[in-house]
C-alpha cells in the first residue's frame, strides 16, 4: 500500500505502519482511509496471522488529528460526514479476525491514544506517554470517547479528558491500557515474542474467541450468557477443538487446520 500508509508482511504479522514521521505520524483523512483499507485488507491475507499499527520513527506512535491539515474549503456537511472515518477504522479493527496489536514507538495523543485504544493489545516502548490533550484546545476527545470508556478506569477517564494531563507508559500499564511496557531497544523483540505466541494459536479459535469479546462487552448480563453459550457450542463443533484436545492429551504440539 503507497502513500502515507505502509503494508508490510513480516514474519507471521503484517504490519500496518503511519508514515509521517515529520508530522508525528498525525491522523489526515488519507492515513484514517488508509488505516481502514489496510485493516480490511489483513483479514484476507493468509500470510500473516496478526496485526501490528505503528508509526514511523521514535518519536510518535501517533500525535492525533493533524490539525495543520485542517480544510475549511469543504462544506460544513462534508467535514461532518469526513469525520465518521474514524469510528468507521475503529469498527473495522474490532471486525478485523486476527488479533491487531498496537507497537506504541512513542507517544499516543488524543485520536492517537483512541488508536491505540482500539488495538486488542499493546506493547509501549517505556518512553511513551498518553493522554487527551483537546480540552486545551477547547476541544472534547468525542470520536475516542467510546474506546476510553471501554478500556480506561471511569475516574482516571475523565481526569484525562477534563484536564489534558499525559500519562505515562508505566501508569498506563498499570491501568490497564497498555499491555507490555520494554525499554525502546527492546521494543520489536517484546512485539515479535507476543506475534509468534499468538501465531502458534488456533486462527479460527482467535477469530472466534475475539469476536465474541467484542460483541458481548456491551450486552445485558442475560444476554451475554445466552450469546456465549452459543459460540461455545460453535467453537465445539470446529476440528480445531479436536486437535488442540488430541494434542494436549498426546503431548505434542497441536497442528491447526484453522476449520
Amino acid at each position: 500500500m503507497a502513500g502515507e500508509v505502509r503494508y508490510e508482511v513480516r514474519g507471521a504479522a503484517a504490519w500496518v505502519i503511519i508514515d509521517r514521521e515529520e508530522q508525528r505520524n498525525a491522523l489526515s483523512p488519507e492515513v484514517v482511509t488508509g488505516l481502514r483499507a489496510a485493516i480490511e485488507r489483513v483479514g484476507d491475507d493468509e500470510s500473516a496471522r496478526a496485526v501490528v499499527v505503528t508509526g514511523a520513527g521514535d518519536r510518535a506512535f501517533c500525535a492525533g488529528g493533524d490539525l495543520g491539515g485542517m480544510s475549511g474549503e469543504a462544506s460544513r456537511v462534508a467535514q461532518h460526514d469526513a469525520r465518521r472515518h474514524l469510528p468507521l477504522l475503529f469498527q473495522a479493527m474490532h471486525e478485523c479476525p486476527k488479533p491487531v496489536l498496537a507497537r506504541v514507538n512513542g507517544h499516543a495523543l488524543a485520536g492517537g491514544f483512541g488508536l491505540m485504544l482500539a488495538c486488542d493489545l499493546v506493547v509501549a516502548a517505556e518512553a511513551a506517554e498518553f493522554g487527551t490533550p483537546e480540552i486545551n484546545l477547547g476541544l472534547w476527545p468525542y470520536m475516542i470517547s467510546a474506546v476510553i470508556q471501554r478500556n480506561v478506569p471511569r475516574k482516571i477517564a475523565l481526569e484525562m479528558m477534563l484536564t489534558g494531563r499525559r500519562v505515562t507508559a508505566e501508569e498506563a500499564a498499570r491501568w490497564g491500557m497498555v499491555n507490555r511496557v520494554v525499554p525502546g531497544a527492546g521494543l520489536d523483540a517484546a512485539v515479535e515474542e507476543l506475534v509468534a505466541d499468538l501465531a502458534g494459536k488456533s486462527p479460527l479459535i482467535l477469530s472466534l474467541g475475539k469476536r465474541s469479546f467484542y460483541r458481548s462487552q456491551d450486552m445485558s448480563f442475560e444476554d451475554a450468557l445466552a450469546y456465549l453459550h452459543s459460540m461455545l457450542t460453535v467453537n465445539l463443533e470446529s476440528e480445531d477443538v479436536a486437535e488442540g484436545v488430541s494434542a494436549f492429551l498426546q503431548h505434542r504440539r497441536p497442528e491447526w487446520k484453522g476449520r
